[in-house]
């Protein structure tokens, strides 16, 4: 078949498509139900049998405070803790992302010359040890100028640490980049709010109700062509029945 022969061959396809509508797939009723998922099929949620890395209280506190004031509470929505982004941020940390399994980390590694390839500071260490070393280095940063822990400090001592952090003016040592660090925290707490609950964060989707997202739906078609119009959809996550 040359290239004319093609196209007339799909025009045809396209005219009698036009002049028989209704030629569309049909639903299938009476499926057998043994072609049903069973139950350990089903999506389950991540967070389920307690913290698994974010086990030191004081960490989860320190981190809590970072989270609150990063996200706090208002008339819109709840905190980032109250959202559940300290089990997102634990859920995460036990599995790949934690482990860095999608990350180059072996060496050799010259920051310097790293750095400005990239644009941004490279690591050799994982999400979950990059935690574990800032905020046991937040903590005792907190000792050392403030002799109290972190999370004890006022909303207006944590937001001024919080704007040097971001600004890299604060010295946690030589094992951490404190605007890196503020940075990792920033990301986790936005996609802990954000992220399907399924994922232990945005309880009771309050992040997408805040921004008006409709969540995980399975079939859009029936509101392509409403535009500018608030549909008021329930959000609808990957969790069974929720």
């Amino acid at each position: 078949m040359n290239r004319r022969e093609a196209i007339f061959s799909l025009t045809s396809v396209v005219a009698s498509l036009a002049v028989a509508p209704k030629l569309s797939a049909r639903e299938m009723h009476n499926v057998p139900l043994e072609t049903g998922l069973s139950a350990d099929h089903l999506p389950q949620p991540v967070w389920q049998q307690g913290y698994r890395v974010l086990t030191n209280e004081t960490d989860r506190k320190n981190l809590s405070a970072v989270f609150d004031r990063i996200i706090p509470a208002d008339s819109h929505g709840p905190s980032a803790t109250e959202a559940g982004c300290i089990e997102f941020v634990d859920g995460e940390l036990a599995g790949d992302y934690g482990s860095g399994a999608a990350l180059y980390l072996q060496g050799p590694l010259h920051p310097d010359n790293e750095e400005q390839l990239m644009g941004s500071p490279q690591f050799l260490t994982s999400p979950k040890e990059r935690y574990m070393t800032g905020l046991k280095a937040l903590e005792a940063w907190s000792r050392h100028h403030h002799q109290a822990s972190f999370h004890t400090l006022d909303a207006a001592q944590i937001d001024s640490f919080l704007k040097q952090m971001e600004a890299g003016k604060i010295n946690l040592g030589d094992q951490v980049n404190s605007q890196a660090f503020f940075e990792l925290m920033l990301q986790n707490a936005r996609e802990g709010y954000l992220a399907d609950p399924i994922y232990g964060g945005n309880k009771n989707m309050a992040g997408w109700k805040m921004i008006g997202f409709p969540g995980a739906r399975y079939d859009y078609r029936p509101y392509i062509d409403r535009h500018n119009e608030n549909l008021a959809l329930i959000p609808v996550s990957l969790i069974p029945d929720n």
